[in-house]
Protein backbone atom coordinates (compact mmCIF):
# COMPACT_ATOMS: atom_id res chain seq x y z
CA UNK A 1 0.00 0.00 0.00
CA UNK A 2 1.37 3.11 -0.80
CA UNK A 3 1.24 5.90 1.44
CA UNK A 4 3.64 8.62 -0.04
CA UNK A 5 5.11 9.11 -3.57
CA UNK A 6 7.55 12.10 -4.92
CA UNK A 7 4.58 13.46 -6.84
CA UNK A 8 1.83 13.02 -4.61
CA UNK A 9 2.37 14.48 -1.13
CA UNK A 10 -0.29 11.42 0.12
CA UNK A 11 -2.17 8.80 -0.57
CA UNK A 12 -6.33 8.92 -0.54
CA UNK A 13 -5.67 6.21 2.27
CA UNK A 14 -3.93 8.06 4.65
CA UNK A 15 -5.08 11.88 3.82
CA UNK A 16 -8.76 10.29 4.57
CA UNK A 17 -7.80 8.65 7.50
CA UNK A 18 -6.52 11.38 9.08
CA UNK A 19 -8.87 13.87 7.49
CA UNK A 20 -11.76 11.67 9.32
CA UNK A 21 -9.52 11.76 12.76
CA UNK A 22 -9.92 15.29 12.91
CA UNK A 23 -13.18 15.96 11.95
CA UNK A 24 -14.47 13.52 14.53
CA UNK A 25 -15.82 11.13 11.94
CA UNK A 26 -17.82 8.35 13.66
CA UNK A 27 -19.82 6.65 10.61
CA UNK A 28 -18.46 6.02 7.67
CA UNK A 29 -20.65 5.01 5.20
CA UNK A 30 -19.34 3.91 1.64
CA UNK A 31 -19.97 1.20 -1.49
CA UNK A 32 -18.81 -1.77 -1.40
CA UNK A 33 -16.06 -1.12 -4.04
CA UNK A 34 -14.05 0.50 -0.96
CA UNK A 35 -14.38 -2.47 1.84
CA UNK A 36 -11.09 -3.84 0.94
CA UNK A 37 -9.74 -0.24 1.49
CA UNK A 38 -11.36 -0.09 4.64
CA UNK A 39 -9.05 -2.47 6.37
CA UNK A 40 -6.12 -0.34 5.64
CA UNK A 41 -7.58 2.46 6.55
CA UNK A 42 -8.11 0.91 9.96
CA UNK A 43 -4.55 -0.39 10.47
CA UNK A 44 -3.67 3.30 9.64
CA UNK A 45 -5.68 4.46 13.00
CA UNK A 46 -4.47 1.81 14.82
CA UNK A 47 -0.78 2.66 13.84
CA UNK A 48 -1.40 6.80 14.36
CA UNK A 49 -3.87 5.67 17.62
CA UNK A 50 -7.00 7.36 15.98
CA UNK A 51 -10.50 6.20 16.73
CA UNK A 52 -12.01 3.84 14.67
CA UNK A 53 -15.29 4.75 13.57
CA UNK A 54 -18.12 2.62 12.47
CA UNK A 55 -18.26 1.23 8.96
CA UNK A 56 -21.02 0.76 7.01
CA UNK A 57 -20.98 -0.46 3.49
CA UNK A 58 -23.79 -0.48 1.19
CA UNK A 59 -23.50 -1.90 -2.70
CA UNK A 60 -23.11 1.01 -5.36
CA UNK A 61 -25.89 3.04 -6.26
CA UNK A 62 -25.84 3.64 -10.02
CA UNK A 63 -27.83 5.59 -12.90
CA UNK A 64 -29.49 4.30 -15.58
CA UNK A 65 -26.61 3.26 -17.59
CA UNK A 66 -24.94 1.49 -14.80
CA UNK A 67 -22.49 4.37 -14.16
CA UNK A 68 -21.93 4.47 -10.65
CA UNK A 69 -22.50 8.14 -8.59
CA UNK A 70 -19.91 9.83 -7.54
CA UNK A 71 -19.09 13.55 -6.34
CA UNK A 72 -16.51 14.08 -9.02
CA UNK A 73 -18.84 13.24 -11.77
CA UNK A 74 -21.21 15.84 -10.06
CA UNK A 75 -23.42 13.54 -9.00
CA UNK A 76 -27.39 14.11 -7.69
CA UNK A 77 -26.89 14.87 -4.19
CA UNK A 78 -29.74 14.93 -1.63
CA UNK A 79 -29.49 17.97 -1.02
CA UNK A 80 -30.35 18.97 -4.95
CA UNK A 81 -33.41 16.05 -4.56
CA UNK A 82 -34.41 17.93 -1.29
CA UNK A 83 -34.79 21.07 -2.96
CA UNK A 84 -36.51 19.67 -6.16
CA UNK A 85 -39.26 18.47 -3.53
CA UNK A 86 -38.55 14.53 -3.14
CA UNK A 87 -40.00 12.95 -0.75
CA UNK A 88 -37.85 10.80 1.84
CA UNK A 89 -39.71 7.68 0.29
CA UNK A 90 -38.84 8.49 -3.29
CA UNK A 91 -35.50 9.08 -2.63
CA UNK A 92 -35.14 5.41 -1.18
CA UNK A 93 -36.59 4.16 -3.98
CA UNK A 94 -34.79 5.60 -6.20
CA UNK A 95 -31.61 4.21 -4.37
CA UNK A 96 -33.45 0.52 -4.96
CA UNK A 97 -34.37 0.55 -1.06
CA UNK A 98 -38.68 1.04 -2.23
CA UNK A 99 -39.65 -2.39 -1.09
CA UNK A 100 -37.88 -2.18 2.28
CA UNK A 101 -34.12 -4.00 3.07
CA UNK A 102 -33.24 -6.85 0.37
CA UNK A 103 -30.32 -7.85 -1.67
CA UNK A 104 -29.77 -4.22 -3.03
CA UNK A 105 -29.53 -2.77 1.00
CA UNK A 106 -27.42 -5.21 2.34
CA UNK A 107 -25.12 -3.77 5.07
CA UNK A 108 -20.94 -5.13 5.31
CA UNK A 109 -19.27 -4.50 8.36
CA UNK A 110 -16.26 -4.53 9.25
Amino acid sequence: MVLARKDTPTSYHLAVTVDDALQGVTLVTRGTDLFASTHVHRLLQALLGYATPIYRHHELLTDISGRRYAKRDNAISLRALREDGRTPKEVRAMAGFAQGPGPSAQIFTT
